[in-house]
């Protein structure tokens, strides 16, 4: 799959640069750097998994002070359970990358991705970091975002612009993600740069929103991996005035922000490990939001329902199997089912096979939505995944070798 980088992908203020600093051993793209050329207004997001890489434990108390410079982001190993040494050595490298940039250690925050429970090979980053930091450009995303990748068959990148309190906004973001999704926070790993002016705590209420409404609505595989990471940097360089919380320009950057993150948000699904298919998930006729989001993950997480996806097979009993598994009380003879605009099941029974043929002509398709209707109330939600192909398995069951 190829997927372009849009065009003038860069951010007012902001440096990037991504290279090869011999981590992965494909010697691609593995080290990155972003930086602000004055002090930005920080805001974050990390992983719920009770086991957390080293520096999601660094970012997570840095990002605290709503202020930072740079983020140092490495592809190739997770530095996850690696203990006393996986800490030292990454703020080792926050000192070291601070040092060249001639900024405070502790403004600068750190992401990793890769292999878990592998050391970083310090003395190969160390070398490679004074190359990394005179490759910095204001064109250099595109570079970053190659360099975060491990498993994706493409780079996600996409920028939005808008008009906020009366000058014009840039927001670009990047992103990784291929297995090892479910993040309830953020995905593997995103970063987003704008260079509006807004107030850290409007910071991180609108990311915190924004994060509901995208990345803690995929799935690939049902897994949260210790290195979710989401940063957002704000430099000021728009020079419009400060955003404050419940503004007239807060609501306009917020909408810009949740449309940015809910992009690639799909791209990760999209590009998902071994994915042939995008589907939607929408559940309707809840008594809650929060049924509705129960019921929707049941599906979305079940591998007889992935399988079913992959083969292209209309097997809507899985799907009600798995509606039924979620523990909600529904009433199984109320429920009707959707693929796309095809009514497969009403009722809880099928609608024939006629319908069964349309519904697997829409299952050959890239993309498309299973709806189920509980008929128990009027509140609705929905998940993205994927299907479960040959190639998950075979990617996974390698990954390390």
């Amino acid at each position: 799959m190829i997927e372009h980088i849009p065009p003038d992908f860069k951010v007012r203020g902001f440096l990037a640069a991504g290279i090869s600093a011999g981590i992965k051993k494909n010697l691609e793209k593995d080290l990155a750097l972003l930086y602000s050329e004055v002090p930005a207004a920080a805001a974050g997001a990390f992983t719920t998994n009770r086991v957390k890489a080293a520096p999601v434990l660094i970012s997570r108390e840095r990002v605290k002070a709503g202020s930072t410079r740079a983020v140092l982001i490495n592809s190739g190993s997770a530095n996850a359970c690696t203990g006393r040494r996986g800490l030292l050595e990454a703020r080792r490298l926050s000192k070291l990358i601070a040092s060249l940039l001639k900024v405070d250690p502790q403004s600068v925050l750190l992401a990793s991705t890769g292999v878990i429970g592998r050391p970083l090979p310090m003395a190969a980053i160390a070398k490679n970091l004074p190359d990394l930091v005179a490759s910095l450009s204001a064109n250099g995303l595109e570079e970053a975002a190659r360099a975060i990748i491990t498993t994706e068959t493409f780079p996600k990148a996409t920028v939005t612009r808008g008009r906020v309190n009366g000058q014009e906004i840039t927001i670009a973001g990047i992103a990784k993600g291929a297995g090892m999704i479910n993040p309830k926070m953020a995905t593997l790993l995103s970063f987003v740069l704008t260079d509006a002016s807004i107030s850290p705590k409007a910071l991180q209420e609108s990311l915190k929103d924004g994060v509901q409404k995208s990345f803690n609505r995929i799935t690939v595989d049902g897994d949260t991996s210790p290195n979710d990471t989401l940063l957002i940097l704000a430099n000021g360089q728009a020079g419009n005035r400060e955003i404050a919380s419940d503004s007239p320009g807060y609501r306009k950057f917020s909408a810009l922000l949740h449309e940015l993150v809910f992009t690639l948000a799909k791209m990760i699904v999209r590009d998902g490990e071994g994915a042939t298919k995008l589907v939607e998930i929408a559940v309707g006729g809840a008594r809650t939001t929060s049924e509705a989001e129960r019921v929707a993950r049941a599906i979305a997480y079940s591998p007889l329902v992935k399988t079913a996806f992959f083969g292209e097979d209309a097997n809507w009993g899985r799907i009600l199997c798995a509606v039924g598994n979620s523990g909600i009380p529904i009433n199984s003879e109320k429920i009707d089912v959707f693929f796309d605009d095809c009514d497969i099941v009403r009722r809880g029974q099928s609608t024939g096979q006629e319908k069964e043929d349309r519904a697997t002509s829409v299952m050959k398709k890239r993309e498309y939505t299973v709806h189920v209707n509980l008929h128990r109330g009027k509140k609705s939600s929905s998940i993205f995944t994927t299907d479960f192909s040959y190639d998950y398995v075979k990617i996974n069951a390698s990954y390390r070798s």
